[in-house]
């Protein structure tokens, strides 16, 4: 695997090194002994699929309040999304900053968020499907969110979508982040 750190301390993209014969390739996806290297986590607790039909639907940004903050770790296994992380840590030298990367089915590309990150993401294709990893359970108590468009952050989402963007009341209504 090929870990590149992203723009937000912590955060990482990790790509896959596919070792490749005539029936295709096999790559790694996880290896506690690298990524306990660097100091990540290696220690999975649950682990879901996002399925999201519609081309321009938006998801976030999502977040888990302590004591159960999550490291999440997100491939994409179908279909492509513009994956949106922000940092949220108030005692962090990027905080409030955002960073972005696609995740394809073909670029088969990762990214790893610390605890105490938001995440979210708009789907560029029909049928995405995100398989996640992740460090704690949910806590339904603790799931928390912040707006998608939150001026404190002024994230640049991917322009206009043929029939509006999809998003769910929820997200919608998500507060602007306060410190």
């Amino acid at each position: 695997m090929q870990f590149i750190e992203s723009t937000l301390p912590g955060a990482w993209i990790i790509n896959i090194e596919p070792s490749n014969d005539e029936r295709g390739f096999l790559a790694r996806t996880f290896c506690a002994e690298e990524f306990g290297a660097r100091g990540l986590c290696t220690c999975w607790m649950q682990c879901s699929t996002v399925y999201t039909e519609k081309p321009g639907t938006l998801r976030g940004l999502h977040f888990q309040r302590a004591p159960h903050m999550e490291v999440k770790l997100i491939r994409c296994t179908a279909g492509a999304v513009y994956d949106v992380i922000v940092d949220l840590r108030p005692d962090s030298p990027s905080f409030r900053h955002w960073f972005a990367t696609e995740l394809t089915s073909s670029n088969r590309r990762m990214i790893y968020v610390p605890e105490g990150f938001a995440h979210g993401m708009q789907t560029l294709t029909a049928s995405c499907e995100l398989f996640y990893m992740m460090s704690a359970f949910y806590s339904p108590l603790a799931s928390a969110g912040v707006r998608w468009d939150d001026p404190a952050f002024g994230i640049v989402w991917p322009g206009a979508v043929v029939g509006g963007r999809v998003m769910t009341d929820k997200d919608r209504q998500w507060p602007d982040f306060h410190t």
